[in-house]
């Protein structure tokens, strides 16, 4: 089994739904459990498109599956959760990335692993510190205790 961190995010509809429904649809994945959720905070969208504010978190999960196996499952489920590819970085019902599968990395057209905005990001790696600390960045040799710095704009939920 390998260890893998999910970040997920919600900006339209009952967003606290739909993750605890991409959650549950990722726990029902062949060879696949989620071990442990992060709190949900409540973040400003990036990109510059206009919308509403995200609900995130990371879920530790572990997996038989291949990275790949893995990608299709996740892309299932953003389907099934009405996921629509219309505008990039836009809104979205559900967004599932692999951040961190084991200490892989991979640089291919369909994937890549660590994800390679998660260090910027603080809406990834507060939640991850919380889940997390100890896990290191395969690329940068650095615990996410390292990389994680507070940001007022990452507020937690409820």
């Amino acid at each position: 089994m390998t260890t893998v961190y999910i970040s997920f995010g919600s900006n339209m509809g009952d967003r606290e739904q739909q993750i605890s429904d991409a959650l549950n649809l990722l726990d029902n994945v062949r060879d696949t459990s989620v071990k442990c959720v992060s709190s949900l905070y409540e973040t400003a969208p990036v990109g510059g498109v206009e919308q509403d504010d995200f609900l995130n978190g990371i879920a530790e999960i572990t997996t038989q599956l291949s990275p790949l196996e893995l990608l299709d499952e996740i892309q299932a489920i953003e389907l099934k959760l009405n996921r629509v590819r219309k505008i990039h970085w836009g809104p979205r019902t559900i967004d599932l990335d692999i951040v961190l599968f084991g200490a892989e990395v991979i640089d291919s057209e369909h994937l890549k692993i660590p994800h390679p905005f998660m260090h910027e990001r603080s809406f990834v790696l507060i939640p991850l510190n919380e889940v997390a600390p100890n896990a290191v960045h395969p690329t940068m040799n650095k615990k996410i205790s390292e990389l994680v710095t507070m940001d007022p704009d990452v507020r937690i939920y409820k």
